[in-house]
Formats: structure tokens, sequence, C-alpha cells
């Protein structure tokens, strides 16, 4: 059932793990735009490996890229379109009863201290196969104003998960990790990117594997830390640099865990996976300690929500900073790890809608308050 006051926006999410589309269909009321959103429908679209690989190899430099990004762009936007129809097929709604479609691309390059971020996308296109506006783009603005463009999330975390005189950490666990300090004791907002989430131990779980994830932790579970290993990659510079602060795959890939394995070829794969796994969860625990040292419930979304040995290995890293916090899933707070960051940029496409701002410049660095995104109209 649908109020006369409701309004609709889809959320597009596709996300540096690489592994496919996230996209809902959510409802919002017109009246009140401090109320959250309705999750109506949910649905998921996998990229088929030759675009994963298209997309890896775009991470890099290489030979005729802006050929090769302008294809892969095209077909992701496939992609998004296919996931748009299935979303009104589950809720019945026409294209144009929806405002618009918000939609992040597929990250290629990230580098706010240059200038710029890359998102591969083609509104355009994916205007003119769904016929609903389309809202992209949303992180150019921020960089522009001197931000990290990075992460955007928070601000909707904050509208929705926030809870009055408590502290909350919302940990999003993608290919990167990057947290929301919702502080409702100084009524205070702070997030930034705490380092690898799940990139690393997917390339582990790919070459030794054959496999794009190790399901469950299970294979890191069956190994053992260690600890010279987990100490050397805990020396990165980033983990020391004060927020505002983003990274992705232009930091924490294989040209950067290679050379640091090195001196550790004789060490079983498995003990090298259940470091990486260690690494997750130390660096998280380490910027939670340091941030929200009186968090009452860490709340994990992202595919890292459904790994278990890290959620074991988070709690653990916890405790030994003297943080009890409970590690739960997003679930228990209603919304699925799977669908928060796709909710969220239906939140910040609502947010373009009504041109009201959609980062926090105390989270992202910039000069104040942005309206994010660019339209592309039906």
């Amino acid at each position: 059932m649908h109020t006369d006051n409701e309004i609709f926006f889809i959320g597009l999410m596709s996300g540096t793990s690489l592994d496919g589309v996230d996209g809902v269909l959510a409802a919002f009321d017109g009246n009140d735009a401090a109320q959250p959103p309705r999750m109506l429908a949910s649905s998921y679209t996998a990229f088929p490996a030759s675009l994963r690989t298209d997309l890896m190899a775009l991470q890099a430099t290489g030979d005729n890229e802006i050929h090769r990004e302008a294809l892969a762009a095209n077909q992701l936007v496939t992609l998004y379109a296919e996931c748009v129809q299935d979303l009104l097929h589950k809720t019945q709604l026409p294209a144009t009863k929806i405002s618009a479609i918000g939609c992040h691309g597929q990250t290629i390059r990230h580098c706010p201290h240059l200038g710029y971020t890359r998102q591969s996308n083609n509104p355009a296109l994916l205007a003119e196969l769904t016929g609903i506006d389309v809202i992209a783009d949303f992180r150019s603005r921020d960089v522009a104003a001197g931000g990290q463009g990075a992460p955007l999330v928070p601000a909707f975390h904050h509208a929705v998960f926030a809870k009055d005189r408590a502290i909350r950490v919302l940990a999003n666990i993608g290919g990167m990790t990057n947290i929301s300090v919702l502080d409702g004791v100084n009524e205070r907002v702070t997030g930034f990117d705490t380092g690898p989430g799940n990139v690393l131990m997917d390339m582990w779980a790919l070459q030794h594997l054959g496999q794009p994830y190790d399901a469950n932790g299970a294979w890191a579970a069956s190994g053992t830390v260690i600890p010279e290993l987990l100490s050397l990659l805990r020396r990165e510079p980033f983990f020391a640099l004060p927020p505002p602060k983003s990274t992705g795959r232009d930091l924490f890939d294989t040209n950067w865990l290679a050379p640091q394995l090195s001196a550790f070829s004789a060490a079983p794969a498995v003990d090298v996976q259940a470091t990486l796994s260690a690494l997750t969860a130390s660096t998280l625990a380490d910027a939670i300690a340091a941030h929200a040292p009186g968090v009452e419930a860490v709340f994990v979304c992202g595919g890292g929500a459904y790994n278990a040995e890290l959620l074991r290995q988070l709690q653990s890293a916890l405790s030994a900073h003297q943080i009890q916090a409970g590690v739960l899933s997003t679930e228990t707070l209603g919304i699925s790890p799977n669908h928060v960051e796709a909710l969220a940029f239906a939140w910040l496409a609502q947010r373009f809608d009504a041109r009201r701002a959609g980062n926090l410049p105390e989270v992202t660095g910039a000069k104040g308050l942005r309206i994010l995104g660019a339209l592309y109209p039906a």
C-alpha cells in the first residue's frame, strides 16, 4: 500500500568488491524529509566474469583506457537497467512513478589529493534505457569543495540509524571499510575509511582457492594469524593518518600486498588469509577505539557482515581495547547489510531532488555543505 504523499526513488550501488549491482526501491514521505525511507523492494544483478575482469583492469593504467572504460561503462549500465526493471516488476510501479534513480557508478580511480575521483558510468544511457531521471556523479562536488568525496554514507547513517543519548558505530565492510560514528551524546557525526575491508582477502581467496571470496571466513578460521606479518602490514602510513581520509584499490591492491609477503613466502596460504582478516578487523577496532571509545554497539553492513570469522576477530580486537560493545548486523536495525549502501544512494538522490545538501563537511573535509550529484533527465 502506498500513501498519496509518498515519493519513490531507486538506489543503485556497485562497490569495490566488483561482484554485482545492489538495487533498492524506496518510498519517502513527501511532506517530511526527515522521515527515514521505507524500502519496498530489493534486487541483485551479478557481474559477468568478463565485466569484472574489465573493471579490475581499469584500476591500473593500461593501453586504450578511455575506449575500454567507455565500453565497460555501457555494459555496466545495461546491468543497472536490468536491476531497475526487476525492481519495477516486483513493486508493480510504472517508471513514471519513480522520481529518480540514484546511481553511484563503479569507482575505478579515487585520488582526492589530486582533485579528482572517477566513477565509471553512463547515466545518460541509463535514463534512456529506463525512462527515469538519473542522478549520478555524487562525489565530484565534494572533491571540488576540497573534500575527500568519501565516505558519503555517514549522513545517511545519521538520518536513519542514530539514537539519542547513545554512541553507535556503523561499519560498512565492503571492498574497503568505512565507519560512521553516530554520537548521540555529544550530537556529533564523524566518519572515514579505516582501510581494507574484503579486498585483500578476496584477492587471496581467488588466487589460492579459485573462489571470488572466502565464504563465511571459513578458510581464514582454519588458519593461524602470523603476528610478524600482521605487524608489518599494520605499518602502512594510511592507518595512522587522521581523518578526514579515504582510500581504495589505488592503494590496497596486489601491488601493495605482494612486496610485504616476500619475506613470508614459506607461510601457508591459509595463515596469510587469517592474517589478512585480522588486518581488517584490527584496523577497524583501532579506529573505533580512537574515535568512539564509549560506543554501545557496532552495527556492520556490507559483505563483511556475512563473514563470521571476521566478525569474531573484530569482537576480539575490540575486547583488546577494553571495548565491550556488541558486534551486530544492521539487520537488527531493520535493514539488510546488502541493502544499506543502495538505500543510501536512493536517499542521496532524494536529497538532490529536494536541493538539500548530501555531504557532511566534518566527515569529508569539504569547505561546507554541498548539494551532491548531477541530473540526467529522462
